[in-house]
């Protein structure tokens, strides 16, 4: 390593690595679910405080959105942090078997514990060069709710948090070490409630209309409907309100959730109002009356070459993580766990000879190559409405054996070892160091700003949230 901003930045986060390590494992043991993290975000506020940041809490109108800041002036370089953790995904820490803490109870199945602390690791880092050097400028840590389908950015984009805002960067927990050239799918996340009428089942079932009904027809039109959309699109659906469990009584009331995505916001709309379409068919069809609401959004993402070849070049100058003979073991019985398919398909991301290396040893010591060559990832993220707005780059950081999906209890099991506070620290660095180099290279933020403007076409960001639309918490025990 021989670049002087990585090699301090290195040292700076290496000298406080306890304090991040610490959130990010307190930040896993709460587990809270969108719009619902208080105790995360409170801790990850008072953090930043203490570290000399001036925080505004409730940003956006939103409970747990906070905007922490350093420094005055342009330019102003943002680090989006998430700390959200998704329900019914509990499981106990460093175990490599199926073992949750409480059945039922919440888990950090996307590494959402380490991404925050990691965001919070790079903008710490940030504040202490800027103190160091006397650099002009502004660092600001974006606490940012609910990434999982509550789309927490998407509000705060509406609410123009990031009008001022020179670059953003952000990181996400992964299997590899590597800065996509990616764009996101876009997603509306969409509640639809039927009131019928409720009867005995057997006595006077003819007086009854059944919300039950109106909801396995509503769905069972939808999965018609996806011979007749493009390939690309996605639509998921959820029975959150199957109208009660006696079945000698007829629903009166039934509800579920849709989440319709694909590549631009514009095609998801077309597929929304067919899915609505489809819900009034089904309430037609069986008596019923249909409401529904947005409960969240996001934009497809819109990648950076400018800020990703910067991060590319600081992730290959850094020391990668060093792994102990425990944190290989741990990885390896994680790997034992997974199925065939889950490794069939990480090979093809990875390719033939990468995946028979880290089959052997299933924490990856390289950084995947750079390709500006623009992939899909068939998932969504808020990050996207932050895109629209801002140049944006992104990376991914080993925190767990390859091959490990998302949304299951093996990322919980992993997110407070060894080898994932490692990666956490490694991500913290890399959007460190990019953010010092977009402080203080002026070419480098015109760049970025030219070839959004240029992907952007003359296009304006428009928040698939409705500005009429506030977010909904949820229990813990409601699957988000």
């Amino acid at each position: 390593m021989t670049n002087p901003i990585a090699i301090e930045i290195s040292d700076l986060i290496d000298r406080k690595q306890n304090l991040f390590i610490g959130v990010s494992d307190q930040i896993w043991e709460y587990a809270e679910i969108r719009f619902e993290e208080f105790k995360s975000a409170e801790l990850l506020c008072r953090t930043l405080e203490q570290e000399g940041f001036r925080v505004e809490r409730e940003a956006a109108g939103l409970e747990t959105a906070f905007v922490a800041s350093f420094g005055s002036g342009a330019p102003v370089i943002a680090i989006l942090g998430e700390f959200d953790a998704l329900a019914s995904l509990s499981q106990r820490s460093n175990e490599a078997a199926y073992n949750p803490v409480e059945p039922g109870a919440n888990g950090h199945g996307c590494g959402h514990n380490l991404l925050g602390a990691g965001s919070l690791a790079a903008a710490v880092a940030v504040k202490d060069y800027i103190e160091r050097h006397g650099i002009s400028g502004t660092i600001r840590y974006y606490g940012c709710p609910a990434e999982e389908s509550g789309s927490g950015k998407a509000y705060m984009a509406r609410a123009g948090l990031f009008g001022d805002v020179d670059a953003a960067f952000c990181w996400h927990p992964a299997g590899v070490n590597a800065v996509p050239h990616m764009s996101t799918l876009a997603n509306l996340h969409v509640h639809f409630a039927f009131r019928g009428k409720s009867a005995h089942a057997a006595a006077a079932p003819h007086l009854g209309r059944s919300a039950l009904d109106a909801v396995e027809l509503m769905n069972v039109g939808v999965n018609y409907l996806r011979e007749h959309m493009i390939d690309q699109a996605r639509i998921h659906y959820a029975v959150t309100n199957a109208g009660g469990s006696a079945p000698n009584v007829v629903q009166a009331d039934a509800a579920v959730d849709y989440l319709i995505r694909a590549p631009k916001a514009s095609q998801v709309l077309e597929l929304y109002e067919r899915v609505k379409d489809v819900a009034r068919g089904a309430a037609l069809m069986t008596g019923t009356t249909m409401s529904f609401r947005i409960e969240g959004g996001a934009s497809d993402l819109i990648p950076n070459a400018a800020l990703e070849r910067a991060m590319q070049g600081f992730m290959q100058e850094l020391e990668l993580p060093l792994y102990s003979e425990d944190d290989l073991t741990f990885a390896q019985a994680i790997f034992a766990t997974l199925s065939d398919s889950d490794k069939q398909s990480a090979a093809m991301q990875v390719g033939k000879e990468a995946a028979s290396y880290l089959e052997k040893q299933p924490l990856a010591r390289f950084v995947a190559p750079y390709r500006e060559q623009l992939m899909m990832m068939p998932a969504s993220s808020d990050v996207g409405d932050v895109s629209w707005n801002v140049p944006t780059a992104q990376c991914a950081a080993v925190t767990w054996a390859y091959a490990t999906p998302l949304h299951a209890w093996q990322t919980v099991a992993q997110g407070q070892s060894a080898y994932a506070h490692k990666g956490m620290l490694f991500a913290g660095k890399t959007m460190a160091c990019t953010a010092i180099a977009a402080l203080t290279d002026g070419e480098l933020l015109a760049r970025a700003k030219a070839e959004l403007a240029e992907r952007l076409a003359g296009e304006a960001y428009v928040c698939p949230i409705p500005d009429d639309v506030q977010p909904a918490r949820r229990s813990s025990q409601t699957a988000s």
